[in-house]
């Protein structure tokens, strides 16, 4: 059985989901179905995924995830350290053994989509859907029609959430194959603050699925900082989608770092909705083996006096492919807006590949706005200097590949998440940096 047929057969089979007895979410997931029917798995055809197909999805018959898929033993499980909660799902499932929210303050609700639904359908009913109403997306309807797990992060007017929360999301250890699809809705109501952290990780061997679909919701005067670490297996693919509405003088601030994953797709649509509304859009990704990595992202500069920085970097190794797509959109009566955006690549092999296409489309003539893209190799200079004071070649190579890679994390403004993150820069470096002293020749 083809991926196709399998979610086409998921989609009829009326298997027991979320909010089954929710006639609005019926609806939707009605909806969904329809439009991934229409639509189908993108291809190269289209311009968006024209340097991604989904072959694994080809290659591999995906089965729903079971109640037993998510009972394996799991150890050693990512974390920044002092949260205000934590969510921890295996192949979908909600582990409650390994989660904990019995810290969150008041005016705080995180937990997952499913409880949600069951005690407070209305407020559910009131915002799923509303961030990412009507996009021709076919991985998001996908999720829309299949949504199964996920969870939802409530922070109340005016609360200051001073801890970060945390979500840990393991994939893998399974016989079969797997597919699950996380939904996750996070709503930051007028002058709240909040910071999440998103770890995505992949356990033992065997191939699985993960469409994830994510709104996010930032209110006037919010704060909200969104970090997320991809770091999944090697047979393991990984597409996520994420909407965000960013409201009048609000901060949306998003890390993603994305270090693992046979095929991974990370795809953002950003508005910037109201006046003084600011994003900060970075991330870096590293890639070795025959890795695939996908960042495509869409900021919508709607209104004037709005700002936008995206900064991207990455490090490919061996034969490793990396895609960045990136459009900054200013409309018409946007003026004064200041939106920025640059990518930056590595490579360290001959046969490592970068795709990279950012844009800029401009509407408005009172604007600042400037991309650009780089792509090279190591500086043999600077490695000649490091090499001179009688440092070994390859911590050479590794310092300065890790120096690279600062550059945008410097981006991140939460000092402890950035160290952490930092230190998954630095633990990748050692296996899969240049360890021999020779420029990797093609075959």
């Amino acid at each position: 059985m083809t991926a196709v047929s399998f979610l086409e057969g998921g989609l009829d089979a009326n298997r027991a989901l979320p909010g089954d007895g929710l006639d609005w979410l019926k609806k939707r997931r009605d909806k969904g179905a329809e439009k991934f029917g229409a639509l189908g798995l993108p291809t190269p055809k289209l311009e968006s995924w024209k340097y991604t197909r989904l072959r694994p999805l080809d290659d591999n018959t995906y089965t729903p995830v079971l109640d037993g898929a998510g009972d394996a033993s799991v150890k050693d499980l990512p974390s920044v350290g002092d949260v205000a909660g934590r969510l921890v799902f295996v192949n979908g499932k909600l582990r409650e053994d390994l989660s904990d929210v019995s810290d969150l303050p008041e005016g705080v609700r995180f937990g997952p989509l499913d409880e949600i639904l069951k005690d407070d359908p209305a407020w559910a009913e009131a915002h799923l859907g509303v961030v990412a109403q009507d996009a021709d997306q076919a991985m998001l309807a996908l999720n829309d029609a299949m949504m199964d797990s996920g969870f939802v992060l409530h922070v109340q007017k005016g609360v200051v959430l001073r801890k970060p929360v945390e979500v840990v999301m393991v994939g893998g250890m399974t016989d079969q194959p797997v597919a699950y699809f996380p939904r996750n809705l996070i709503v930051i109501e007028p002058n709240a603050q909040a910071t999440l952290v998103k770890h995505h990780v992949g356990r033992g061997v065997g191939a699985y699925f993960a469409n994830a679909a994510t709104e996010i919701d930032v209110a006037d005067g919010a704060i909200f900082k969104n970090y997320k670490v991809q770091a999944e297996s090697m047979q393991a693919t990984h597409v996520s989608t994420t909407h965000a509405r960013v409201g009048r003088d609000a901060t949306f601030e998003s890390f993603n770092l994305s270090i693992g994953g046979l095929l991974s797709r990370s795809e953002a649509w950003i508005t910037l909705a109201g006046e003084g509304a600011h994003c900060g859009f970075n991330g870096a990704y590293m890639m070795r083996g025959n890795e695939h990595c996908d960042n495509t992202s869409y900021i919508d500069m709607a209104v004037p006096n709005t700002t936008c920085k995206q900064v991207y970097k990455g490090v490919l190794d061996d034969a490793a492919r990396a895609v960045f797509q990136g459009k900054i959109h200013v409309a018409r009566d946007a003026q004064k807006a200041d939106g920025r955006m640059l990518n930056k690549t590595l490579l360290l092999s001959n046969e490592a590949e970068i795709d990279t296409k950012p844009e800029l489309e401009i509407y408005a003539d009172d604007v600042q706005c400037a991309h650009g893209a780089t792509t090279g190799q190591l500086d043999q200079t600077a490695l000649f200097y490091l090499r001179s004071r009688g440092i070994p070649e390859a911590l050479a190579r590794n310092m300065l590949v890790q120096s690279f890679l600062g550059d945008a994390l410097d981006e991140i403004t939460d000092a402890h998440v950035r160290e952490v993150f930092m230190d998954r820069v630095v633990h990748w470096l050692p296996a899969h940096c240049y360890l021999a002293g020779e420029w990797k020749e093609s075959a």
